[in-house]
């Protein structure tokens, strides 16, 4: 016993690291909510389905108190989210706070919210009014946290669309847009300071569907042989992986290796238009299947091996309400009576007839293909990911002090 005293910090990090994962470990996949839809089962019967699918967290993108209070007891963790609409009130400290007490307090701890996610895709909108809105609103909603005693128990966040990305091939490139450059930098110091994640919005179907004669459907179904970063030497065998480290990269560069970062969204239609490559079953099957088994082998990323990746997958439902092509009203593993979509081997046989009014304060996703266009070209078809594009843009507490434990470790010398 005295010799554990006699440890490196380091090594006594790594220990306690360890224990953390260990701890965090069947929590790692989330699922996204969305409620753009009229058909949709009420909230007390979407608990065996999110069950089913083996998520222990949902993804909001509102702070429906049907949603909230059904869920109430079952131990399912939250992601809340505040829309885009309100950000512009939420400069005001005395709003914020009535939001937090309304949205979030009533329901403590029955329901275990965990973040809130300020805003969603905002900065790839390309609206300086709503941009400048953001930090302040997820400042002002933390400081309601903290005023509330809540803060260790709830972080504050917000999406990212990969449009943020000015270069993204090879991963070791990434760099942010540079017109975006100063405020990401603001956000990544209140991550810093608070110690919650910074979530991107990852989807290699965008890629593919832009690219389909270039881009290689095994490397982004997790099926190919994948390509070599010229930069770092590391080995990628899907795009997801690559995505994300590419956003990592970015990081890096402006001095923030240390955040952690988070995979907020994640899918594969099932249908599509004519001119939608790739938008099947068979390939929603494939993508969600192979997602799912990566997720469950706790494999982090080439450039963060040892990272305990948590990822909400896109989404519970397919939402009949959504605008935009076809394979953005068929992204959900469920119809809405419950069936699913196609066979991920969930165990459920449906729900009832009894169907849920939308919901009345909610938006849902704001999820966006970025334009993806051929800068920086590798022979295997993976491409940068531009942010040209804005047609429509619309974890939990113990991951804040996981993050705050990776960022040490990844801070000392070894």
């Amino acid at each position: 016993m005295a010799a554990t005293s006699t440890l490196p910090l380091h090594l006594l990090l790594l220990l306690l690291l360890s224990a953390s994962f260990s701890f965090t470990a069947a929590s790692s996949v989330g699922i996204n909510y969305g409620q753009i839809a009229d058909n949709l089962p009420h909230p007390q019967s979407v608990i065996p389905l999110v069950k089913s699918v083996g998520a222990s967290a949902v993804k909001l993108y509102d702070a429906d108190p049907r949603v909230l209070k059904s869920f109430a007891n079952t131990g399912v963790e939250f992601i809340v989210g505040l829309g885009n609409e309100y950000l512009s009130s939420m400069r005001d400290p005395k709003q914020a706070l009535a939001w937090v007490k309304t949205n979030v307090q009533g329901y403590l701890p029955a329901t275990k919210i965990t973040t809130i996610a300020v805003g969603n895709e905002v900065l790839t909108f390309n609206d300086s009014t709503l941009s400048s809105n953001l930090l302040p609103a997820m400042e002002n909603i933390h400081t309601a946290l903290v005023s509330l005693n809540l803060d260790k128990q709830v972080t504050v966040t917000t999406a990212h669309n990969l449009g943020i990305l000015e270069v993204s091939y090879p991963p070791s490139s990434g760099t942010f847009r540079s017109d975006l450059t100063q405020k990401l930098k603001y956000i990544l110091d209140f991550h810093c300071k608070t110690g919650s994640p910074f979530l991107i919005n990852a989807y290699p179907y965008f890629a593919y569907k832009a690219n389909p004669k270039q881009i290689s459907l095994d490397f982004v179904l997790f099926e190919g042989s994948g390509i070599v970063d010229s930069g770092s030497g590391l080995h990628y065998d899907n795009m997801f992986f690559a995505q994300i480290d590419a956003a990592h990269s970015a990081m890096e560069k402006l001095g923030y290796k240390n955040v952690c970062l988070q995979v907020s969204e994640t899918g594969w239609p099932s249908k599509g238009d004519a001119d939608e490559a790739g938008a099947s079953k068979e390939n929603a099957k494939k993508y969600n299947g192979n997602l799912m088994k990566v997720i469950a082998g706790k494999k982090g990323t080439p450039m963060r091996p040892n990272l305990n990746l948590n990822v909400y997958v896109f989404a519970l439902f397919n939402e009949n309400k959504k605008p935009g092509p076809t394979s953005e009203r068929n992204f959900g593993l469920f119809k809405p009576d419950g069936t699913p979509v196609y066979d991920l081997g969930f165990n459920v046989t449906g729900l009832g007839s009894v169907k849920s009014p939308p919901s009345s304060g909610g938006s849902s996703d704001g999820m966006t293909p970025s334009v993806v266009t051929p800068v920086g070209e590798s022979p295997d078809g993976y491409l940068s990911i531009n942010a040209d594009d804005a047609e429509r843009l619309p974890f939990r507490a113990a991951l804040s002090i996981l993050c705050l434990i990776v960022s040490t470790i990844l801070a000392l010398p070894l």
